[in-house]
């Protein structure tokens, strides 16, 4: 625009006609704060400096340009300002990432002015109240809105359900959406499409099926690209081919986002020839239609292809961005494809893109199921700006591969850095909880469950009945169970393999029962946890008829899980050679699982011929695995064959095979102690050794008498009783007893399955002591109370 001829002076009668209307015609076609300069001076010069409509169009184009000082400044000038142009500033600066600012003019407005806000004054500043830490303020503007009657409001609802979802107060939104007398088309898709941001992808559809079901709403474009994603993460084939013909009935077919949904769609459910056809379609594809495609064939394992597509697309001359470079990296499919991964990380640091939270999350991820946690870890610190979900996929990494004490540290670094955790986060820290046992965190974690909201989350919920059976909490996990009004496949799988952890056979039978009936189809992890369920309680009968209603009835292909777990349940009833005959009869060869149950069983038995047998198999399957070797040696020892234990061992040394070291883990006061057999590291050794003498001197008088049978044969009685003593779960009890209140529970973990001597002694330590102790082993959960174990001596 030539500003010079547009404001060279005119005559005085042209002069007088130079009214408000021009000066907003020349505010409208002002591009740059160049011409807004020019523009403002030629208002000052006109006289309407003090008009405040005028006033108000160019407060408005200096925030929508990024000016937002300068416009303040215009607004402060102004002696008084009305609703209109406060709401604009109000929205400027929430658009330019000042909401404190913004909530701060609101403010101002309700105290300090005799105006009155109105439905486009509380939602300027609820959008604003989004970019604060928490949704804390967008509830105060929300009671506010209550108060001055736009409570039932549909702009300003909108505007809450899309701040709460935002959020992930997913019950919150869907008890204001319900809550709306009218919805719109806005309204619809934004619940929709937060639904889906919040991995509620039922849901999703679920709202959308009701949209579609209301005559008086008119589906957009944008409805049916919101709820695309979440069929295509529930692979729902029928529901996405559903929404392809709508979109055809409605002439939306042809739009280009409605094709990239469709393409990401079909990608998801695994079908790329289709995806690749749409994608064909598409006259002029866009970066994003590309971008979908190459992240259709990266997850589908086709590499190849989506290689090939990032090299046309650069061809093309096109620039691309983040998505494009996720889009690539081999999230899904992952293992092979290191050296691919670390290309695409040269590229990114190459192209100053590697510190893009987008791509430095999904490069994290990668690494972390590559068991490169180092560089994952390197990807993650050298991120400057970490979003929550790279927060979450490092905390996840470090779960993932066993490394639960430094996914709990960076949990609560992350706290330390005010980072609201989502339900993401949530499940992944439960999860460490679980392995590591951590109770008195998880309990933390369960309270901010609630303070959250995200009790009503299915997956964190599920993680919570996991975290607490793992903790040995199994009345706790059942209470959270049964709190549940929605539960899936996983819920169910998780709360009857507690019951099995815990030796509760028929709690975990019933539970079976009851999940048939309610309609939910079993998995072959509902039927390996049942079974292991079985095995830990003795239920031959029971378990025998599960396999056969699980092959017959189900229609099942039995794993090699579910073929050791009948191996196992016959074994340890004793019935040996009728878990021999399964193993012959097995339509499948018997792999290491098998006869490793089998040999289980032996040492329960003292069956050193089947022992043999099954040893020899495995020797054979897996020679490196050193248990295998221990076990039979055990076997030899407790049959009093020392030379052949002897021999067993020799070998072991000769092919330098190391055994795992037991170590045991208390937790007192929210801090983790380990132990080790013989540990004096600890510092209060003296105690607890001291304590442990003790407790020796008054088993001995109840009776104990330590079992010795496995240690080595080469020593003195005497020595072999010292060698059980300092076992390292007796030391953890020992030290329990000495740092926890009189009469309190006492919870330890042990890395291997705890030995027959150590058993006996936390027996006749429960009942000398009066103290409850709950022992995770490798295999099960023994509670000890008054001399007797939940096992029944029976694991």
């Amino acid at each position: 625009m030539n500003f010079r001829n547009a404001v060279a002076p005119l005559p005085a009668a042209a002069a007088l006609e130079r009214n408000r209307n021009f000066f907003l015609s020349l505010l409208n076609g002002s591009t740059t704060l160049s011409h807004l300069a020019q523009a403002h001076a030629q208002i000052v010069v006109g006289g309407y400096s003090h008009d405040i409509s005028t006033v108000t169009k160019l407060t408005h184009k200096l925030c929508d340009l990024k000016a937002i000082g300068r416009a303040r400044d215009l607004f402060l000038s102004v002696s008084k300002p009305d609703l209109f142009l406060f709401n604009v500033v109000i929205k400027g600066y929430a658009s330019n990432n000042s909401p404190r600012s913004s909530i701060s003019l609101f403010t101002h407005l309700r105290k300090n002015t005799r105006l009155r806000p109105d439905n486009f004054t509380y939602f300027f500043a609820i959008s604003a109240s989004s970019g604060f830490a928490d949704e804390k303020v967008g509830n105060l503007l929300h009671s506010q809105a209550v108060v001055d009657g736009f409570g039932l409001d549909l702009f300003i609802g909108s505007a809450l359900v899309d701040l709460y979802l935002k959020f992930s107060k997913v019950e919150l939104a869907k008890k204001l959406f319900d809550e709306m007398p009218e919805r719109d088309t806005v309204l619809w898709n934004t619940m929709i499409s937060g639904l889906v941001k919040n991995c509620c992808f039922e849901d999703s559809v679920l709202v959308f099926k009701d949209m579609v079901a209301d005559a008086e709403i008119r589906l957009d474009s944008t409805s049916l690209a919101a709820v695309l994603p979440a069929a295509g993460e529930l692979q729902q084939l029928r529901v996405g081919m559903g929404i392809q013909s709508l979109a055809t009935k409605l002439g939306l077919h042809s739009h280009v986002h409605i094709l990239t949904g469709l393409i990401s769609f079909y990608s998801k459910c695994g079908d790329t020839e289709t995806a690749s056809l749409l994608f064909d379609r598409i006259d002029r594809p866009d970066l994003v239609s590309y971008n979908a495609m190459i992240s259709g064939y990266t997850c589908n394992n086709r590499t190849d292809s989506s290689l090939g597509l990032f090299k046309e697309l650069l061809a093309f001359g096109e620039r691309a961005n983040s998505s494009t470079i996720v889009g690539l990296i081999p999230v899904f499919f992952p293992f092979g494809h290191l050296d691919l991964t670390l290309c695409i990380h040269c590229f990114c640091v190459k192209s100053g893109v590697a510190s893009n939270p987008a791509i430095s999350t999904a490069l994290t991820t990668v690494y972390s199921r590559l068991n490169e946690i180092e560089l994952a870890r390197h990807v993650f610190d050298e991120s400057t700006e970490k979003s929550l979900a790279s927060w979450n996929a490092m905390i996840s990494g470090y779960t993932q591969n066993g490394l639960t004490d430094a996914a709990i540290l960076l949990f609560q670094n992350m706290q330390t850095y005010k980072v609201q955790p989502n339900p993401v986060t949530v499940t992944s820290i439960l999860s460490a909880c679980a392995q590591l046992g951590a109770l008195s965190l998880g309990k933390w974690v369960h309270d901010l469950v609630k303070r959250e909201g995200f009790h009503t989350n299915i997956y964190v919920m599920t993680a919570l009945i996991d975290m607490y059976a793992k903790c040995g909490s199994i009345v706790e996990a059942r209470r959270v169970f049964d709190s549940m009004q929605e539960k899936n496949v996983v819920t169910w799988n998780s709360m009857i393999c507690g019951y099995g952890l815990h030796g509760h056979g028929k709690e975990a039978l019933d539970l079976f029962t009851k999940m048939l009936q309610s309609g939910v189809s079993p998995s072959g992890v509902t039927f390996l946890s049942v079974l292991y369920a079985c095995s830990h309680a003795g239920l031959v009968t029971e378990g025998d008829r599960i396999f056969h209603s699980m092959v017959h009835d189900h229609g099942f292909e039995p794993l090699a899980e579910h073929y050791a777990c009948m191996v196992d349940i016959f074994g340890r009833a004793g019935k040996l050679e009728k878990a021999l005959e399964f193993i012959e009869r097995m339509p499948v060869e018997p792999g290491p699982p098998i006869w490793g149950a089998l040999l289980g069983a032996c040492m329960i038995h003292k069956d050193t011929r089947l022992a043999h047998l099954a040893s020899k198999r495995l020797f054979e399957l897996d020679p490196e695995n050193v248990g295998y070797y221990v076990l039979l040696s055990n076997i030899y020892s407790v049959d009093k064959n020392y030379p052949q234990a002897a021999s067993i061992r020799q070998v072991v040394r000769c092919r330098s095979l190391a055994k795992t070291p037991g170590c045991t883990l208390i937790e007192v006061g929210g801090v983790p102690h380990v132990f080790t057999s013989g540990d004096r590291s600890h510092p209060q050794t003296k105690a607890i050794y001291a304590k442990l003498e003790n407790l020796m001197g008054k088993m001995r008088e109840a009776g104990f008498q330590a079992e010795t049978v496995t240690a080595l044969h080469d020593v003195e009685d005497e020595e072999k009783e010292l060698m059980m003593k300092v076992h390292s779960e007796k030391l953890a009890i020992a030290f329990g007893l000495i740092s926890t209140e009189p009469g309190s529970e006492i919870r330890i973990i042990k890395n291997l399955r705890v030995c027959p001597d150590c058993h006996t002694a936390t027996k006749f330590i429960s009942k000398i002591t009066g103290r409850d102790i709950v022992v995770r082993d490798a295999n099960r959960f023994h509670h000890f109370k008054d001399g007797i174990c939940s096992c029944g001596d029976y694991w």
